[in-house]
């Protein structure tokens, strides 16, 4: 509250600057109008907490402002050519002032005379949503984040204004038959794990115009019952955006900004909505992370319950989240070793395109530890409300480089991205969910894809050992791929850390840099090293991350080629990161087999000037295969060994035998762990 005021005081005796919008998104008349709906909405809303008029009149003369300015304008003179705008190059950002506004305005509608109600509602706020309506509708109807935030900021103008008009177009779409709208939404948006198809970068952004407009249903309607629809989805949906983070950041997979967490002001919303709903006392370890609350009634409860040591610790688990409106459409795999902040992490994306800001990455991994992201996910090339760089789009390295399969960790065949790199068609074809289980010793995680490449099947298994000889939980990777045909594979690991050790000599590129491809991602990395292993070898690759080390163990099943990469070529903006990565290639194949051991291991402490356990403790790996199934021994350097079999056809009715080291095992299901 006192944050509030202060920051409102500098205008109560003069209004800010309302300029003609000029700018795209970050430049000065953008930043200036979201300053103003931020204003809107305090002064509303410090007015309806203190009873002091000035708020009010504050609220009034800039929404009287708007009133004048909003007729005047035609389409903005940077818009974008799908969705141009009036106040903002787009008109999501028009959705996103009016939400905001709309519920200052809420806050001051009976303290302000007939006749400025009358010229605030004409002047802007009935244009305004007829324009985000009927004036737009290729995006009021679209079942996508834009339409969300169009459908609520309607809605929510609706209940204000009295007119069930915009509240049946908000909820049911411009036909009003519920083909598209705010119930439509919640039932394609969401899986039935409350994961949403974009990715939790979206999920995020979507989420504020999802509560903030079902809170409004609720109060206005509350016999639709709207937080119970579809099982309680939106609720859940609130519990799987926190779940979808490591150490405050979200997962960065699709087209995400890497900087975004769980302080965002969405879910400061969300987290207070969400405990006005369930009482959750869990919730508000969540707020004490975030360190505000939102200024509401919801936020007063839930920050009087957290001065009352109410709070208690936020249960962030091992789970697999269903993707697609009926849950079919693949998984995300969230596989962790505790749920104390910096414990080891797994994520495995399983799930489908995620639309048209999905990556072509499917069953790709990250692994997090020790509070930072290891085995990293580029996200997106983006300088998000940075005018300088392409105005805040995305940028053209976001197509060319951040989708393509080549900058994550997953395969790649014959240098080319998954689906050709065609979204639309990558949206048509779902990844098959093998198995997942999660348990004290290991938590695994197993999916196919047949169809993003023609004729070529990948199968994959990631193992989060969390009890075996190794001092920290270690991973196991075993990539499957089946071919007719002779092709080139290409696994990427792209990883955070300085190397210091690598097992096997290199060629090292000392005079210049060559891009390694000239397509599909492949031209935006320079060739700077390689190395070559014999089918048999073990391959070894330890760098330092902050102050713990870590190895990347390979099983060359074959004889393969090494290559270390960094990205910056052709790139003549300076748009990319400069970010590394190990490449295994394996050359004319058909079927091929990638094993890999991630270890964390060791410290290095450079204020106490000591380092322990810096080389890896894996010793060897050992593999025996069938058709179907992989048995796969990991040896500690002290003789001890995990052994985990993996069945990726299983019939749960029958066993599964393979010998290994004089050996016989035996198991049935998908996932077997031996000591």
């Amino acid at each position: 509250l006192r944050a509030a005021e202060k920051h409102v005081a500098p205008y109560r005796q003069q209004l800010p600057v309302i300029p003609v919008p000029a700018d795209a998104g970050g430049g000065y008349t953008h930043e200036q109008h979201k300053r103003n709906a931020t204003l809107i909405l305090q002064s509303g809303i410090l007015y309806q907490f203190t009873g002091e008029r000035a708020y009010a009149d504050l609220c009034r003369d800039l929404l009287l402002a708007y009133a004048e300015l909003y007729p005047t304008l035609g389409e903005h003179p940077q818009k974008k050519e799908q969705t141009p705008g009036r106040l903002f190059w787009q008109s999501l950002n028009e959705a996103v002032w009016l939400v905001t506004a709309i519920q200052g305005y809420d806050a001051i509608y009976e303290s302000i005379a007939e006749n400025e109600r009358l010229a605030i509602e004409q002047g802007l706020l009935r244009p305004l949503a007829d324009f985000l309506s009927q004036g737009q509708p290729q995006t009021f109807d679209k079942i996508h984040n834009h339409g969300t935030w169009a459908v609520a900021a309607v809605g929510m103008t609706g209940f204000v204004l009295e007119d069930p008009g915009y509240v049946e177009m908000a909820l049911y779409g411009l036909k009003r038959d519920g083909s598209a709208g705010f119930m439509r939404q919640l039932d394609e948006l969401f899986s039935p794990d409350g994961y949403y198809s974009e990715g939790p970068y979206y999920q995020r952004y979507a989420l504020m115009p999802f509560v903030l407009f079902a809170q409004a249903i609720e109060r206005n309607e509350p016999q639709r019952r709207i937080f119970e629809y579809r099982d309680g989805i939106l609720p859940k949906a609130i519990d799987t955006t926190i779940q979808l983070s490591y150490n405050g950041l979200f997962f960065p997979i699709n087209d995400a900004i890497k900087d975004k967490g769980l302080d965002t002001q969405e879910l400061v919303y969300g987290v207070a909505i969400a405990f006005g709903l369930s009482d959750d006392e869990r919730l508000l370890s969540i707020a004490q992370m975030q360190g505000r609350v939102a200024l509401t009634g919801d936020g007063f409860r839930l920050a009087r319950a957290i001065d009352a040591g109410r709070a208690k610790l936020y249960p962030f688990r091992s789970m697999q989240l269903a993707d697609g409106p009926d849950g079919s459409w693949g998984a995300l795999g969230i596989m962790r070793s505790g749920n104390e902040p910096g414990h080891p992490a797994v994520v495995f994306k399983a799930t489908a395109q995620g639309m048209g800001h999905g990556h072509f990455d499917r069953l790709s991994w990250l692994f997090y530890d020790n509070g930072r992201e290891i085995i990293s996910d580029y996200g997106a090339a983006r300088f998000l409300n940075v005018e300088s760089k392409y105005g805040g789009h995305y940028l053209p390295e976001n197509t060319s480089w951040a989708k393509q399969t080549v900058a994550h960790n997953t395969l790649v065949v014959d240098e080319g991205s998954h689906f050709g790199g065609n979204w639309k068609l990558g949206q048509e074809n779902s990844t098959v969910l093998l198995h997942f289980e999660t348990g004290e010793r290991a938590d695994v995680a197993m999916a196919r894809i047949d169809t993003a490449y023609e004729g070529v099947r990948i199968e994959r298994a990631l193992v989060l050992l969390k009890d075996s000889p190794f001092h920290n939980p270690v991973v196991l990777d075993v990539l499957r791929v089946r071919s007719d045909g002779s092709h080139q594979y290409d696994l990427p690991l792209h990883f955070q850390g300085h190397i210091t050790n690598v097992s096997h000599a290199l060629e090292a590129e000392t005079n210049r840099l060559d891009p390694l491809g000239s397509e599909n991602g492949y031209q935006h990395l320079w060739k700077r090293a390689s190395a070559n292993t014999a089918a048999g070898d073990l391959f070894q690759l330890t760098f330092l991350n902050d102050n713990r080390f870590y190895t990347n163990s390979v099983l060359a099943t074959a004889p393969m080629e090494m290559l270390f990469t960094e990205t910056g070529a052709n790139d003549p903006d300076f748009n990319l990161r400069r970010e590394q990565a190990l490449i295994q290639r394996v050359r004319d194949a058909g079927s091929q087999v990638f094993v890999s051991v991630l270890e964390p291991h060791g410290e290095y402490n450079g204020s106490r000037e000591f380092t322990t356990a810096s080389a890896s403790s894996v010793a060897g790996i050992e593999r025996a295969a069938h058709e179907g199934g992989e048995l796969l021994r990991i040896i500690h350097r002290n003789g001890a060994d995990s052994t985990v079999a993996l069945s990726f056809d299983a019939d749960p009715a029958e066993t599964q035998s393979l010998s290994l080291g004089g050996e016989t095992y035996e198991w049935t299901g998908f996932f077997m762990l031996f000591d």
